[in-house]
């Protein structure tokens, strides 16, 4: 016998409330959206169609300019390399002190759990700050290394927060009896059970720990020297500095050949956008490889905790 599937109509009030929040899910999505790819456009557009308005939708007056002056200095690709160094050894750093202590803090045998968590938490919001932590570094000898930059910042307590919450909430108390059952110890467990089920909370911590090593600015400018150890924001702004002190010089000294100085503060403008577009490129391309995994991650670990 077969059985018709019976369904249930939306109520003229439903559908309403669905248009709604499709247009409002549109125009979120547009006004999110329609800056990066402005950039995008503008960094291949004519300077003059820009500052006039009349750069929307599409590339006007289409030229490459902007990215040969920029991928042609050394300096950037110096930076990519740092980066992508400091990135790489501040997910690794940040994942093996994170990932652990978030699941131990899961733990309800843990002895003195809330105490623990307390004193983790109370870092969040009362620091020594600047000067005895600069103190403190130069004291280690960490001045002037890539170490001080893959430490710093790598590992902060609201991932460490996120990460016990999604153990907490996602993992079975059964799951941990049985396998003690099977003869399965602690660290077997964690290491073998716990961080295999603990992929999208991984890939956010992951995600976040990348974006934050990506865009490293502030650390880099107060504990490096070292100009061949600059992570790639740092060259950005040296270069933007660089140029815009050139434009400024060559204001007075092109000021009798007008068309020279036009085509100089034109190829400044592509060349902001196009700093713009090279730094944040890796991100943008990173980002939908570990997307499937980031709202899981982030939902079941604010669930509770």
């Amino acid at each position: 016998m077969m059985v018709k599937s019976i369904r249930i109509r939306d109520s003229f009030a439903d559908r309403i409330f669905n248009v709604v929040l499709t247009i409002i899910c549109i125009c979120t999505l547009l006004i999110a959206f329609y800056p990066l790819y402005f950039v995008l456009v503008a960094s291949v557009s004519d300077p003059q169609y820009v500052n006039s308005g009349k750069l929307l939708l599409y590339p006007v007056g289409f030229t490459t300019e902007g990215y040969h002056q920029v991928l042609a200095d050394e300096r950037v690709w110096i930076g990519y390399g740092n980066s992508i160094i400091y990135a790489i050894g501040g997910i690794l750093y940040g994942l093996v002190t994170t990932i652990p202590l978030g699941y131990a803090l899961s733990r309800k045998e843990l002895p003195f759990r809330g105490f623990i968590t307390g004193l983790f938490v109370f870092t969040m919001y009362f620091q020594g700050g600047m000067v005895p932590l600069y103190l403190t570094v130069k004291d280690l000898g960490l001045t002037n290394s890539r170490l001080v930059i893959i430490i710093l910042g790598s590992f902060a307590m609201y991932n460490v927060i996120v990460v016990r919450s999604y153990f907490s909430s996602s993992l079975p108390e059964e799951l941990r009896e049985a396998a003690l059952i099977d003869g399965c110890g602690d660290l077997r467990y964690f290491a073998q059970i716990a961080v295999p089920l603990a992929k999208p909370i991984i890939a956010v911590v992951t995600l976040f720990i990348l974006v934050s090593k990506w865009n490293e600015f502030t650390n880099a400018m107060i504990y490096l020297n070292k100009r061949q150890l600059y992570p790639l924001q740092l060259y950005l702004r040296e270069l933007l500095l660089t140029f815009s002190s050139m434009a400024g010089s060559a204001t007075g000294a092109m000021a009798s050949d007008a068309e020279a100085l036009e085509r100089y503060h034109k190829l400044s403008q592509i060349i902001r956008y196009g700093f713009i577009v090279v730094a944040s490129l890796p991100l943008l391309i990173a980002y939908p490889f570990v997307q499937k995994y980031f709202e899981q991650g982030v939902m079941i670990g604010s669930l509770k905790g």
